[in-house]
């Protein structure tokens, strides 16, 4: 099945969405949310992985991936809330919402302000620790990530972020460079999977270890060998993540033998 493509508005901001629905009325709904500068197109892999068990939606925000500028500042908290009137045009149903980079902020305040929205939350590569919070801190570690990608994957990011713009991807860095992730994470109550590529120089490891242990029911999963763009590089991997991720119980460690799967991080 192909997947739809449609346009919605709230207040005045423009949303797209990209989405597949499952043959199966009972499978689980998942909805990706792209990082700062970032579109849908650097989900497209783990988007297609995923709608094999489920539905899928990924989503861009105003303002990014081409999309027009709102009239307002929307800072993480107002752009969690218009997420949220987003989701009825996706499904009725709780759903599996996983953000990138940025997008893990957005991801986890939905989850804070709207839990019965959200069945479960997924932070890939998640922003920013305190070693991160400065536009330089993160230029540099972009570079040092740019060494590792392929690529395809860096043609994506940057054609990306020209469409972005940079009077927007400033605007959304100050919130970035901002937001107390941590103490959200920790307002959960719902469950956290943390996922990181073994190599990502922006999502470190104690600084993802960190979230886990705030969170109330969490664990972290890293990817070997990858980068920041974990979720593009090794689809297959993070998708079998997040699919233990909302399956049966819940431990603070996971451990899984396939060879091409995540490694479990121990608690």
């Amino acid at each position: 099945m192909p997947d739809l493509r449609r346009l919605v508005s709230v207040d005045g901001c423009v949303f797209r969405i990209t989405s597949r629905v499952h043959a199966e009325p009972d499978a689980p709904c998942f909805v990706l949310v792209h990082g700062i500068g970032m579109s849908h197109r650097y989900l497209t892999r783990l988007h297609r992985m995923l709608s094999f068990r489920g539905s899928v939606a990924s989503i861009d925000l105003p303002g990014f991936g081409g999309l027009p500028k709102p009239g307002e500042d929307l800072d993480i908290a107002r752009m969690a809330d218009l997420l949220a009137a987003v989701l009825p045009a996706v499904t009725e149903r709780r759903v599996v919402v996983v953000g990138h980079s940025m997008g893990a902020q957005w991801a986890v305040e939905l989850a804070v302000r709207h839990p019965d929205a959200v069945q479960g939350v997924v932070a890939i590569g998640p922003v920013a620790d305190d070693a991160h919070r400065s536009l330089t801190a993160q230029a540099r570690a972009l570079a040092v990530d740019t060494l590792g990608e392929s690529p395809l994957i860096n043609l994506v990011v940057f054609t990306d972020y020209l469409r972005c713009g940079i009077r927007w991807y400033l605007t959304q860095a100050r919130h970035m460079l901002t937001h107390p992730l941590e103490d959200r994470v920790a307002a959960l109550t719902v469950p956290l999977l943390v996922v990181r590529g073994e190599k990502d120089p922006i999502a470190g490891r104690g600084w993802t270890r960190r979230l886990r242990d705030l969170a109330p029911v969490s664990r972290c999963v890293e990817v070997p060998g990858k980068y920041h763009v974990v979720q593009q590089s090794a689809p297959r991997a993070v998708a079998s993540a997040i699919l233990s991720h909302i399956a049966g119980a819940w431990p603070r460690s996971l451990s899984v033998g396939a060879a091409d799967a995540p490694r479990g991080d121990a608690a």
